[in-house]
C-alpha cells in the first residue's frame, strides 16, 4: 500500500462520513499528504476548498446535495470520497448520480470501501447509474488522470496517481468519456491567419474584436458565460451554469482574470464567441502547503506581480451554437484564439493549456490541433450501473 507520506497499516478500515469542521479538514488535507512530492500536484488553496464545499457560500448547492466519506486505519486517513445529486443534470441526463474528490492510498479494499459508500448514498435516492469523477460538478474540476502524470500541474485540473484508474476499474467502472488537456506553446507557433478566414467568410457582416471592458466586468462575464453555455448545450454531460453561479464565477475570477487575456468577438453588435485565460497560479502556490497564512501571501503576491508566471489555462472558449459549423463560426474561434496568442506572448507567458475538450470533439480538436496544440493530457470520466 503506498501513498506519499502515508504510512501501511494493519489496522481495520473504517468508512466515516464527515460530519464535523475536524473531519472536513481531514478530507480538505488529505491529497496533500497523498500526493507529497508527486510532481504533476500542486495543493490547492484551502481556503477556496472550503468555499467550494460550503452549502451556505456555493451556489452549487442551490441545485445539488452532496456527502462526503473519510476512509480510515487506526485513526489515520487513508482516502475520501464525495456522492452527489444535480437537479439540473437529473432534468438533463436522467437518474444519474455522481461520485467526486476520489483520493486514495494504493489499496484495493479502501477503492472498494469508499465506492460501495457513495454508490448505497445514491443508490438509496434512486440513483440508476454513477459517473465521475466530479469535483463537485463538470464546471469545476473534472475526470480521474488518465495520462501524463508527470506534466506539470495546472489550475483547477485535478491529479491522480496512475493506479487510481486500474483501482476504480476493479470496481466496475468502465470508460465513459476522456477529456483532452492541449499544451499550446504560443510563443513558437505560426500567426493564425484568422483575419484572412474571418474576411472570406462574413459576408458583410462587421464583426469587432474587443476585450473584457473593466467598466462592465460584472455584464461582459454573464455574456462570457452565456455564450459558454448556449456553445456547449449539446454535449455531452453539460450542465449549464446558473445566474447565481454566474456571479460567483464573476466574484471568484476577479482576482485573477487580466482584460488583456479575455477575447470577445461581436457580429454586428452580439457577442459571438470569446476565450478566456487565467494565469495558472498552481504555478505559484504548488509549495504553499494550501495556506497563505502567515507567509503564503507574501511568496504569492512576488510571484504574481514581481517573478511572472510562465504559463497560463484556457479554461473558456466557445463560438454560439448558431454558427457552429460554419465558415464564419470557425473564423470566430480563430479570431479570439489568434488576438489571445498575441497577447500571451506580449504578456511573457510561454506557454497555454486549452482544456478540456471532449475526446469525441472533432471540431475543436482539429481546430486547436491544427494552430499547433498537442493533446498532453487525458482525464477520464468513469460510469458504472446501479444494480
Amino acid at each position: 500500500m503506498t501513498g506519499g507520506g502515508i504510512a501501511p497499516t494493519a489496522a481495520p478500515l473504517s468508512i466515516l462520513a464527515v460530519d464535523s469542521p475536524r473531519q472536513l479538514e481531514q478530507f480538505l488535507a488529505l491529497p496533500m499528504t497523498l500526493y507529497a512530492g508527486a510532481r504533476g500536484y500542486a495543493p490547492p488553496l484551502l481556503s477556496e476548498m472550503r468555499k467550494l464545499l460550503d452549502p451556505a457560500r456555493s451556489a452549487y448547492f442551490q441545485h445539488a446535495e452532496a456527502r462526503f466519506w473519510i476512509a480510515s486505519r487506526g485513526g489515520q486517513a487513508v482516502g475520501r470520497i464525495s456522492a452527489q445529486i444535480d437537479r439540473l443534470s437529473l432534468e438533463r441526463h436522467g437518474a444519474i448520480g455522481y461520485f467526486g474528490f476520489l483520493d486514495a492510498v494504493d489499496d484495493r479494499d479502501v477503492f472498494a470501501a469508499l465506492a460501495a459508500a457513495a454508490e448505497t448514498w445514491l443508490k438509496e435516492r434512486g440513483m440508476v447509474r454513477v459517473r465521475g469523477p466530479f469535483n463537485p460538478s463538470i464546471n469545476e474540476e473534472a475526470g480521474l488522470l488518465a495520462e501524463g502524470f508527470d506534466a506539470p500541474p495546472m489550475l483547477m485540473m485535478p491529479y491522480a496517481p496512475p493506479y487510481a484508474g486500474r483501482r476504480l476499474a476493479e470496481q466496475g467502472y468502465a470508460k465513459a468519456k476522456d477529456l483532452i488537456a492541449y499544451d499550446y506553446d504560443m510563443a513558437t507557433a505560426k500567426p493564425i491567419l484568422a483575419e484572412r478566414w474571418l474576411a472570406k467568410a462574413a459576408d458583410g457582416r462587421r464583426v469587432r474584436v474587443r476585450n473584457l471592458d473593466k467598466r462592465r466586468y460584472d455584464a461582459d462575464l454573464a455574456m462570457i458565460l452565456d455564450i459558454f453555455n448556449d456553445a456547449w448545450s449539446e454535449n455531452w454531460g453539460f450542465v449549464p451554469f446558473t445566474a447565481d453561479e454566474v456571479t460567483q464565477a464573476a466574484q471568484g475570477l476577479r482576482p485573477v482574470l487580466l482584460p488583456d487575456l479575455v477575447w470577445i468577438a461581436e457580429v454586428d453588435g452580439e457577442a459571438a464567441s470569446m476565450i478566456v485565460a487565467v494565469p495558472n497560479l498552481a504555478e505559484a502556490i504548488a509549495d504553499l502547503g494550501g495556506r497563505l497564512l502567515p507567509t503564503g501571501w507574501v511568496k504569492l503576491l512576488w510571484r504574481l506581480k514581481i517573478k511572472g508566471l510562465r504559463t497560463a489555462r484556457v479554461p473558456l472558449f466557445g463560438v454560439r451554437r448558431r454558427y457552429h459549423g460554419t465558415p464564419l463560426g470557425a473564423a470566430l474561434g480563430l479570431i479570439v484564439l489568434e488576438n489571445l496568442r498575441r497577447t500571451v506572448v506580449r504578456l511573457g507567458f510561454a506557454r497555454a493549456e486549452l482544456s478540456w475538450i471532449l475526446d469525441d470533439n472533432v471540431a475543436a480538436r482539429r481546430l486547436i490541433e491544427g494552430v499547433g496544440g498537442r493533446a498532453y493530457k487525458t482525464y477520464r470520466i468513469y460510469e458504472k450501473a446501479l444494480a
